[in-house]
């Protein structure tokens, strides 16, 4: 366990920032406020002069951490895909039984997030607002494909894959666990999307959530 916590810090790719915001105080309250900003106003509104003026700082200063929104959205997202796989080999380590701890793995990848007092100046409730409502806009660009290549979406893809291990281990052969994988971690995100912007159109309300839905999915395939 301690082997797997070592690995398991909450890193993200050095070649999304110029400098890493985790280093410093200022790098910090970009983090924080951006955050924030973000959830308030949108991405699309969303400028480093207007978070200069919320942070008390210099436009320019930002820029010496990230050389653009889109860099400091692809930062959010990588952080919060690494949490997530932090919780994820946290809750089910101890689990022996293949089943249940693939339903507790697609419990934690589906649910509702909850603050983690662990880091205080990241809302991790506000963040994965953002996650549901922007973070498609990370990848859905033309750039995308050279920013695979450069390892900006590792942290994304290895969480992918720690969920495909966990279906494998229950049917070896089931020939579509990738991709069933896939779709566990972004079904649920665009289920919590579905239900706070078109509800008539999900069944994922009123007691319903997307944890049921994904283990009903899951066993349903894996009979």
């Amino acid at each position: 366990m301690k082997n797997l916590l070592s690995v398991l810090k909450i890193s993200v790719p050095e070649k999304i920032f110029i400098k890493d915001p985790e280093t410093s105080d200022l790098g910090k309250r970009i983090i924080e406020h951006s955050i924030i900003l973000i959830d308030e106003i949108g991405f699309e509104s969303f400028t480093f002069k207007k978070l200069g003026s919320k942070i008390g700082s210099n436009e320019s200063s930002i820029y010496r951490y990230f050389e653009s929104k889109h860099k400091l959205l692809l930062y959010l997202s990588s952080w919060y895909w690494a949490w997530l796989e932090y919780q994820l080999v946290i809750e089910t380590f101890s689990i022996s039984n293949k089943q249940e701890k693939l339903e507790k793995a697609i419990k934690v990848v589906t649910r509702t997030v909850k603050e983690d007092n662990n880091f205080s100046h990241i809302n991790e409730t506000v963040l994965y607002k953002i996650i549901v409502n922007e973070s498609s806009k990370s990848f859905f660009t033309k750039e995308v494909d050279a920013e695979n290549k450069e390892g900006y979406f590792e942290v994304y893809k290895r969480l992918v894959s720690r969920l495909e291990v966990m279906i494998t281990e229950v049917k070896p052969n089931y020939e579509y666990s990738l991709s069933l994988a896939s779709t566990i971690i972004e079904g649920a995100l665009h289920q919590h999307f579905l239900n706070e912007h078109f509800p008539t159109i999900t069944s994922c309300k009123k007691g319903k959530t997307p944890t049921n839905f994904f283990i009903h999915l899951v066993n349903s395939n894996l009979k």
